[in-house]
């Protein structure tokens, strides 16, 4: 089945967080073109911001591998929540539901705790949740914006990080979302930009921290990839055309990142680590 082409996205506005229903055109994570070949049969995996975009994509394609999935998502994201555990149970895989706030460290010691309960314990953590809005200057971003946006984008895979090292020792691995903005980063996500960039060092410093536990550290950083976030998040005009300016003259459906987030999860990707794979539709990452 072909995906819809994203090369003419028109302008839309939708309320943060946004929903994958109001999306025009839809987007493709996976449900009917993704095609499975067993990578992860058996591995157990959280995924935080799990229930739409790249997190939604993701766990649907890893379920489709093999793997046991949690996702952790906002409580007002149940929705979408729930229609990404059922596209996962109709296929015959397996979801948990963990709604949660992951701005505070006892959210996320809470989720790290539920994953294991309910899955019989971890291989793969999957950073994926985040926060982004646009300001037009620096006096513009709110003070408890930029905190906010720092908790939830540095802070959470930090805490999630500590909390489960000990599940992942001997074979397990984090993959954590970073993304182009880290290395081209524009100036009304001045906040959001700059922890991409933070995170591009934590996955760095953790592989080396880490790597002789046996636990496997890397991050994807997207480009231009069409989610709810981006309505929910840019201004009208911002969003008419989004991704047109890559080289490949679109923007990503989110199953063309998942994509990647299955690699370094496998052990075709057994060697990686301390890597940034960018997925970014020409946009250099380096």
């Amino acid at each position: 089945m072909s995906r819809p082409t994203l090369t003419d996205i028109p302008p839309q506005t939708q309320q943060h967080p946004g929903t994958i229903t109001d999306l025009e055109p839809a987007a493709d994570h996976g449900e009917r073109t993704w095609t499975a070949r067993e990578r992860l049969t058996g591995k157990r995996v959280l995924i935080t911001g799990g229930d739409s975009g790249i997190g939604r994509a993701t766990a649907i394609t890893m379920s489709r591998e093999g793997a046991e999935v949690a996702i952790s998502y906002l409580p007002e994201e149940q929705r979408d929540a729930e229609d990404t555990k059922t596209t996962i149970e109709s296929a015959g895989g397996v979801c948990h539901l963990l709604p949660a706030d992951l701005t505070t460290i006892e959210s996320n010691q809470d989720v790290a705790r539920a994953a294991v309960e309910a899955l019989g314990g971890l291989d793969v953590l999957v950073c994926n949740a985040a926060f982004q809005m646009t300001y037009g200057k620096l006096e513009d971003f709110p003070a408890e914006q930029i905190q906010h946006t720092y908790t939830v984008n540095v802070f959470s895979p930090f805490w999630l990080a500590q909390a489960l090292a000990g599940e992942l020792e001997d074979g397990g691995c984090i993959i954590i979302t970073t993304s182009i903005q880290a290395y081209n980063p524009s100036e009304e996500l001045l906040d959001y930009a700059s922890t991409k960039a933070a995170l591009n060092n934590l996955v760095v410093n953790l592989a080396s921290e880490l790597g002789p536990r046996g636990i496997r550290v890397n991050a994807v950083a997207p480009g231009p990839i069409w989610t709810p976030l981006i309505p929910s998040t840019m201004p009208e005009e911002k969003v008419s055309g989004f991704g047109s300016d890559t080289p490949l003259g679109r923007a990503g459906h989110p199953v063309e990142v998942a994509a990647a987030y299955v690699f370094l999860a496998s052990d075709e990707a057994s060697y990686v680590s301390g890597t940034v794979l960018g997925v970014t539709g020409g946009k250099p990452v380096f």
